[in-house]
């Protein structure tokens, strides 16, 4: 029996300058299933789903929803149409609640006052039919992340869509909020839902998809059922070559000691101590892991050794010498380079060029600084160099950052950094949000890093990423460190337990 097709875009084109984002592009999407389209950052993907929403209006092309054909001018066209669409970034106001951020715009009045325990009743009903845990009158700037996606999640079924948009659902949540996040997407497609899934991760689109699209730089390369696929084929058509997932790499030779952190306290921005006499050291030729479930100081750690952070009590030493609570310019200059862990708040300026970008912190060398003025020249020259050294797609060096996919903004971060030829490269959650072909890229720079001599501190929540390219793995937990481990004498469930604060199942591979 022929399902029907909720969704068609039939040859959609969408330009921008410098860019086709949709080159001709046919999706059909059919009623009750979890549809993926899979892409590379910067494919169109998201292009694709703004225009489905309202936010763009194609070039070229056509729209039908339920086989009749459609104009979606704006977002409240794609509401009455039953489309709703979960942002990457959350669209919350923080210091409402759960209920007032669900009806906002849409609030039920009891004469001209909005009836607040109707409001509330709608969002519990809703809430539990579909399986969404959340407090309808905790205030958003007290919830999880996890918890503000559920908030987004309702905000579109109050508004009553049919089908729902996921723009990358999981870039920012924790492994245990994912598999929760992929039962949520059952018992809405249980409950006749359809979802249409933004995504560039491989094994989320095995567990839970039933049809996946590929996108490659605006165009449709295949559309295949899952059940017919696998993650091999799926990697090679969506970046046009075979894919690496295993991480190639010789054993690590450790030399000196280039970072000690030695009984080191700082507080969190509530004044309680996130670091309690954490101590460890990483050498020169090794990556040191630092696993952890979110919030257990793996932020306000990099801040104290960066120097964004007050050390309270303790030593961080760089090569032998104190750089406790040293300036970041100062920090920076003596040997330490930093990939944050938020590329927009903390690794670029994004209405600054790209060119612009790539002096942040070296803007004043002589080099790039004749007299207080800038060498536009020197600047420009530099930026082309690294831009091609570490394939930044970018229109040009003059275009802002803002316009660049969020794999290629990692990747101009990640080129000015190690360009600085540190001695310790701290990487922050460098893959988040990213795919598989730009994970590989990032993964063998750290590893080249390594294999020069430098010692590379990697805190990352993806515990594949910590498994496949740490040479030890430390694990944190509230603040201090709770083992060290060798990657190839532990399992993803024993870390598992150690960063719930259990102890190590078996002995061996620990530095304690």
């Amino acid at each position: 029996m022929q399902t029907q097709s909720v969704v068609e875009m039939r040859g959609i084109t969408k330009r921008f300058p410098g860019i086709i984002a949709n080159d001709n592009i046919t999706l059909d999407v059919k009623k009750g299933e979890i549809h993926a389209l899979l892409g590379e950052n910067g494919a169109g993907k998201s292009t694709l789903m703004n225009i489905l929403f309202g936010l763009y209006q194609p070039d070229e092309g056509q729209i039908l929803i339920n086989e009749k054909p459609v104009t979606i001018s704006n977002p409240n066209v794609a509401n009455e149409l039953g489309i709703g669409m979960v942002h990457q970034h959350f669209m919350l106001v923080e210091p409402f609640t759960v209920t007032e951020n669900i009806i906002l715009g849409k609030e039920p009045k009891k004469g001209f006052k909005i009836d607040s325990r109707k409001a509330a009743q709608d969002v519990e009903q809703l809430s539990q039919q579909y399986g969404l845990k959340v407090d309808p009158n905790a205030k958003i700037s007290d919830i999880s992340v996890g918890m503000q996606q559920r908030v987004e999640i309702l905000k579109t079924l109050y508004r009553g869509a049919e089908i729902l948009i996921f723009d990358e659902p999981t870039a920012v949540l924790t492994p245990q909020e994912i598999q929760e996040l992929i039962e949520i997407m059952r018992n809405l497609v249980k409950e006749g839902k359809t979802i249409i899934l933004i995504t560039h991760k491989l094994k989320e689109i095995m567990a839970v998809c039933d049809a996946v699209t590929i996108i490659r730089r605006g165009k449709v390369i295949d559309s295949v059922k899952v059940s017919e696929t696998n993650p091999d084929d799926l990697a090679a058509k969506m970046v046009g070559r075979e894919v690496n997932f295993k991480v190639d790499k010789t054993p690590s030779v450790p030399k000196d000691v280039i970072l000690t952190v030695d009984k080191v306290t700082a507080k969190d921005s509530r004044g309680i101590d996130a670091l309690r006499n954490i101590s460890f050291e990483v050498r020169a030729g090794e990556i040191l892991g630092i696993a952890g479930v979110d919030g257990n100081g793996q932020s306000e750690l990099i801040e104290a050794l960066t120097g964004l952070k007050k050390v309270e009590s303790g030593k961080v030493l760089l090569k032998g010498n104190d750089i406790t609570n040293n300036k970041p310019r100062s920090i920076s200059e003596s040997g330490l380079s930093h990939i944050p862990e938020d590329r927009h708040k903390r690794g670029l300026v994004l209405d600054f060029t790209m060119s612009e970008n790539m002096v942040l912190e070296t803007y004043f060398h002589p080099t790039f600084n004749k007299n207080g003025f800038l060498n536009y020249d020197a600047i420009n020259k530099h930026a082309a160099k690294l831009i091609e050294e570490f394939d930044v797609r970018t229109p040009s060096i003059h275009t802002l950052a803002r316009a660049l996919s969020g794999g290629n903004q990692q990747k101009a971060i990640i080129a000015r950094e190690v360009d600085k030829d540190p001695d310790l490269l701290i990487a922050a959650q460098p893959t988040r949000g990213l795919d598989v072909g730009a994970i590989e890229f990032i993964h063998k720079r750290l590893i080249e890093q390594r294999d020069k001599g430098k010692g590379v501190l990697l805190v990352s929540l993806e515990l594949d990423e910590i498994m496949n390219v740490s040479d030890r793995i430390a694990v944190i937990y509230e603040g201090q460190i709770v083992g060290i481990v060798n990657p190839r004498e532990t399992t993803e469930q024993e870390l598992g337990l150690m960063m719930s604060g259990g102890k190590r199942i078996s002995g061996g591979g620990s530095d304690e």
